[in-house]
Parts: C-alpha cells; sequence; structure tokens
C-alpha cells in the first residue's frame, strides 16, 4: 500500500479535482472575483541552463541555472455581459480611448494586475491557492469562431495574460474533509 501524501487531510486518497477553480484579480482597487471563467492553462516556468568547463578540465561540463522565465496563462469564459475582460485588455492598447498627444500610448499606471487562482476540493473548501504577480494582457479573443452549423457550442472569449512569476500560497491550508451520513431507513 502506498504512503499517503495528503498530510493536511490524511483520510483523502485521491488527488484534487481540476474542475473546481475560481480566479480573483484586483479590480479598482478590491479583489473581485471573474464572472465565468471555464478554463485557466496550466501554471509553467523553465529555468534555462549555463553550461560552462573549467580551464585545467575540458572534458568535464558543469551546469549552473541562468535565467527563469514564467509562461504566460490563458483564461477562457464564456461570453457574458460583464466588461471586464475587454476592459482590462483595452489597458494595454485602445486607440479610441487613449488621450492626445498619442493615440498609440497605453496606460502604464494600471494594465497590471496580480491574480489569485484558487483550488476547490469536491465539498467545496478551498484548498490551494496560487499567486500569480505583475500580469497583463498579451493577446485577447473577443469572441470565438462563429459557425452555423456548431450545435451546442457557446461563444468563448480568451485572454492570454504575460507574468512575472507566480508561487504557491502556503498560507491556504485545507480543512478536514466533510464526512456526510446517510440519514436513518425505516
Amino acid at each position: 500500500m502506498s504512503e499517503n501524501t495528503f498530510f493536511e487531510t490524511p483520510q483523502r486518497l485521491t488527488p484534487y479535482p481540476n474542475f473546481r477553480f475560481k480566479i480573483k484579480w484586483d479590480q479598482n482597487g478590491r479583489p473581485t472575483y471573474v464572472a465565468g471563467i471555464s478554463r485557466v492553462s496550466a501554471l509553467n516556468r523553465s529555468t534555462s541552463v549555463i553550461r560552462h568547463r573549467e580551464g585545467g578540465d575540458p572534458s568535464a561540463m558543469h551546469l549552473a541555472p541562468g535565467q527563469t522565465e514564467y509562461g504566460p496563462i490563458t483564461l477562457e469564459r464564456g461570453v457574458c455581459h460583464d466588461p471586464a475582460f475587454t476592459a482590462w485588455a483595452n489597458k494595454v492598447f485602445d486607440r479610441r480611448n487613449t488621450p492626445p498627444p498619442d493615440p498609440d500610448e497605453m496606460s502604464q499606471a494600471d494594465h497590471r494586475r496580480n491574480l489569485t487562482i484558487e483550488v476547490y476540493n469536491e465539498a467545496g473548501q478551498k484548498v490551494l491557492a496560487y499567486n500569480v504577480y505583475n500580469a497583463w494582457v498579451s493577446e485577447f479573443q473577443s469572441v470565438s469562431d462563429l459557425d452555423a452549423n456548431g450545435e451546442a457550442a457557446i461563444l468563448i472569449q480568451s485572454m492570454t495574460v504575460e507574468n512575472e512569476g507566480w508561487e504557491r500560497d502556503t498560507s491556504v491550508k485545507p480543512d478536514a474533509e466533510p464526512r456526510f451520513t446517510l440519514p436513518a431507513s425505516d
């Protein structure tokens, strides 16, 4: 029998599901949950490798960690009347609303946001959270492909956000898994 790796909730034997999550971002100075997010791409980072040799030992190669880069994150949601995605995407480039003298200038004041990705267990308890720092929109798709032959498809908005790093929020500790009891039968 394998060892249980869920130290905080030892009665849990299976990993957490990937379909229970929420995204929170800073909107007008206060943390706000983003409506309707249905997909978040993986959080990833990669560190380049620096290779070097010593002059006295030309046959051996030494490896050292170099610069770390954090991959972009894609957020998707069904098209709705909440203008939050479009408003944030327009912070980087919005020709119509940028004041003169330079209509191609971006909003340096507030185009970056911190995000929090929260993961929940089957009972709806928050069990994990990741903080994403200084995210900004590098790509925005307002409406997905339209297809008159598509059945049971919905319109999707998506945005790709660049970021300057992420980390797990270690202050989030899962509560004990709830126990459900069946009512007594007659």
